[in-house]
């Protein structure tokens, strides 16, 4: 077995020492692009254009975070950034996010009609920032006694004084009387909440009356008063010993752990403007689970909102963490659907009379959480709680609660259901955005060259080997999915990417970084790490197309050992009646257009190597099963997946086939051809045949739903004017790679040499983003996308899915396309 901790510890040390030539190669590329005059101007001017989209059918509130990383300025650059749509100010807040001190983003709140766009423009205007006058809204503070003394645990006489940041010396703890309300406080002109800062570590509720901010108010005069109805409201929760209005703790089996055998707490007051106020919370040293954490919980709200933005962070990997509610009488426990994808919200609440106004007034309460996090819903004697599996060290969440007692109040329990639904769908459904700065332009400009594509590839593929690439090793950590390197497919094509990449532009680093993460995961037996042929997972096949490369430039006996056990995964592989493979074990009688890329370049590959090509004919045949069964005759372009048992509920009952044309779906295949015709040799012109036939078909296809405007492809290929629908950046780089390589290898007819450049282009004027630091991402990928386990392959459903950038599904096809694009531009 290979040594884990040395071996990330040799990675570090790599990729110290690549980060200089890394940064030297951004650098160099990046300077052939724009002068730092003309990048200067604009950035005092015109810092960028924002389209956000909203993607539901009903008008919204957003918040829109923005980076100055993402902005392409310096935070020196930042002093007075406003934000603009026809001629009118949006609500904007300048913010420190990351809770570090320093301001490091621009926070807008857009007004959004359904189903509609608006275009923002985000520029440095001095006199308008300061014209901005915006009524305060959120609201955090802490306020603490001086003046007085100690008297055992009790501080006596005194005032209250509002700080930035507090400490409790060790003799605090409940009902000391030296903070005010017990906690940091926090809230919207919604509601208000506090945070007991001592061993019980409870959320409360202070119901506002106003409309506006009224935590400065409460307590002022003592510790009992804001237990009584004023003109601003009340404290309306008996917390006890429970985890209060969405509190966190640790679920140990049988009960929550609260946060309360800690060495010491340290609270900050992180923001407190108008729009947008935040809190930090340190806890030192908690002990728990046979363990020593670190813990910090960065607290935020927003104007208009009554959910509490919760995010997490432990100094090492804790499962199994509670969130969650008071459990009172008089109240329903409702619960969001947990059949649905994983990364959708759904909720835990309480719906009743769990109020101390001694009325008949009703509180609403509920934490919203990702479904793939949640590991069990259950109770103790204190507390309704959801336990939660962080991301590795991090975990997010929301809180809130709705008192019918505020300004236009929730009054029914239906009410507040059809409110936690809309709630959870703006978190599933998040506001589109398309972001064009001026630092981005600028290095974008001039016409396309060889050398230019080339140039973007390898810039990528530098701030990817900065982001995440050497962590892909065995050991390592798997940025995109929150958890723990795997032998995976997005691991191969990412590598791949830089192989290919390599041999026009080589970097002897880099390449022994491939040969690292590769190593990593390959026994001295020829075993393969966190791999498991009995689950017969075709996605598992891909990352030996990369390994049957290192084994071709270093025959290893444990590599061919290895090969032939991903051989023998696809000799016992379980298959449709026609002789396809299922995509999973877990999805049978299922074929994916997924699966045609995961499985059959390797399978071709190995058996050309090892076989004298004897599974070329199988290759070929899952291709032409794939056309019998996936393919639309009406439009040429091919859906998702087929099952044969037409069981499963994506299924059309009488077909068996899924209901959309997804993007990235018919990308793999697109690629899996291109590929495949690579391996099949030049003689045997009946096996190459289906497949150019194939080719020809979907080139002509996939050219009727290219955008005619940028020259990419949407998510849902066919329907560019759906609700929420947007120009995606995996999907369409494959089609890039498709055409293009298709041309450079005469696979297809050479008209379609315009058609791969304009998708190039396209692909580098939508997606490419410049950091400050010259690095680059690559915007607006889908993540995930699947069929069963809660997701329907409905149209809608393809929407949930969340939109992110740097995955490597859409990173590898963006550098291979770059390198094909290249060669096609050399070829004149």
């Amino acid at each position: 077995m290979c040594n884990n901790r040395y071996f990330m510890a040799r990675i570090l040390f790599g990729k110290t020492l690549l980060s200089l030539s890394i940064a030297t190669l951004i650098s160099a590329c990046s300077q052939q692009n724009s002068s730092p005059a003309q990048t200067d101007t604009a950035a005092q001017n015109n810092i960028a254009t924002l389209g956000l989209s909203n993607p539901s059918d009903h008008a919204r509130t957003d918040t829109v975070l923005l980076p100055y990383a993402d902005l392409g300025i310096a935070p020196a650059q930042a002093t007075a950034l406003v934000a603009q749509t026809g001629g009118n100010l949006i609500a904007s807040q300048l913010i420190d996010h990351n809770g570090d001190g320093e301001k490091d983003t621009l926070l807008l709140q857009a007004e959004l009609a359904a189903s509609t766009t608006q275009n923002i423009s985000i520029s440095n205007n001095p006199a308008l920032f300061a014209a901005q006058q915006l009524p305060k809204r959120t609201q955090a503070e802490i306020s603490r006694k001086t003046g007085g003394q100690w008297q055992g645990e009790k501080y006596i006489g005194g005032t209250f004084e509002n700080v930035t940041e507090v400490t409790p010396p060790p003799q605090y703890t409940d009902h000391s009387e030296w903070i005010r309300y017990e906690g940091p406080g926090i809230e919207s002109d919604k509601v208000g909440y506090r945070i007991y800062l001592d061993w019980r570590n409870g959320f409360d509720v202070f119901g506002n009356k106003t409309g506006a901010p009224v935590l400065h108010k409460v307590g002022l005069d003592g510790y009992e008063s804001y237990h009584h109805m004023a003109d601003w409201g009340m404290d309306l929760l008996k917390v006890g010993k429970s985890l209060g209005a969405g509190g966190y703790g640790y679920w140990d089996g049988q009960q929550v752990q609260l946060v309360s055998k800690v060495s010491g707490h340290t609270a900050k007051v992180i923001e407190n403007g108008p729009l947008y106020s935040a809190l930090q919370i340190q806890y030192k040293d908690w002990q728990i689970a046979g363990k020593t954490l670190q813990l910090t919980a960065n607290l935020s709200m927003t104007a208009g909102s009554r959910l509490v933005h919760t995010r997490l962070t432990t100094s090492e990997i804790l499962d199994n963490f509670a969130v969650g509610l008071v459990k009172l009488p008089k109240t329903r426990l409702l619960q969001g659907k947990l059949d649905i994808p994983g990364h959708s919200w759904t909720y835990l609440a309480t719906w009743g009379e769990q109020t101390l106004t001694g009325g008949n007034d009703k509180l609403g309460m509920a934490v919203l959480f990702k479904r793939g996090d949640n590991k069990a819903i259950t109770s103790d004697s204190n507390s309704h709680v959801a336990v939660l599996e962080p991301s590795g060290t991090e975990l997010e969440y929301y809180f809130l609660s709705a008192w019918d007692g505020e300004p236009g109040g929730i009054t029914t329990e239906a009410e507040f259901v059809a409110y936690l639904q809309q709630e959870a769908e703006k978190l599933t459904l998040a506001p589109r955005t398309e972001l064009k700065t001026a630092l981005s332009q600028q290095q974008k400009a001039g016409p396309l060259t060889a050398q230019k594509a080339l140039d973007w590839s390898e810039r990528l593929a530098a701030s990817e080997m900065q982001r995440q690439t050497p962590y892909y090793a065995f050991g390592g950590w798997d940025y995109e999915r929150g958890r723990p390197s795997k032998w995976e497919y997005t691991t191969g094509l990412q590598l791949q990417a830089y192989d290919d990449l390599l041999q026009l532009r080589p970097n002897p680093e880099w390449q022994q970084v491939l040969t690292d993460v590769i190593d990593s995961f390959i026994t001295a037996d020829g075993d393969i790490r966190t791999y498991k042929l009995t689950n017969f997972n075709i996605d598992s096949l891909n990352t030996g197309n990369m390994l049957l490369r290192e084994y071709q430039r270093n025959p290893k006996p444990q590599y061919k050992q290895a090969l032939d056990l991903l051989r023998k995964q696809l000799a016992e592989h379980p298959r449709t009646s026609e002789g396809a493979f299922w995509h999973k074990k877990i999805y049978p009688h299922q074929l994916w257009l997924d699966g045609v890329y995961m499985g059959m370049p390797f399978l071709a590959n190995y058996t050309t190597a090892f076989e004298q090509g004897h599974a070329l004919d199988e290759v070929v045949k899952e291709f032409t099963i794939s056309r019998a069964k996936l393919r639309d005759p009406a439009t040429g372009l091919y859906y998702h997946g087929w099952d044969e048992a037409k069981a499963q509920n994506w299924a059309d009952k009488d077909t068996g086939l899924a209901s959309q044309f997804w993007g990235r779906g018919l990308g793999w295949l697109a690629m899996a051809l291109v590929d495949v015709l690579d391996t099949i040799p030049a003689d045997q012109a009946e096996l190459r045949q289906p497949l150019l036939d194939m080719s020809a078909e979907l080139a002509a296809a996939l050219v009727k739903v290219q955008d005619a405007k940028t020259g990419v492809w949407y998510q849902i290929l066919d329907k560019p004017n759906a609700t929420g629908n947007y120009l995606e950046s995996s999907g369409s780089s494959m089609f890039a790679y498709f055409f293009a390589k298709g041309v450079n290898n005469g696979y297809l007819d050479a008209r379609y040499k315009d058609t791969a450049i304009k998708a190039y282009q396209g692909l580098i004027n939508e997606f490419v983003l410049v950091h400050t630091d010259n690095s680059v991402s690559l915007t607006n990928t889908c993540q995930v996308a699947g069929l069963g386990f809660g997701r329907d392959g409905s149209y809608n459903y393809y929407m949930s899915e969340p939109v992110i950038r740097n995955d490597a599904k859409a990173n590898g096809p963006f550098i291979m396309a770059g390198v094909q694009v290249a060669r096609l531009l050399s070829a004149n």
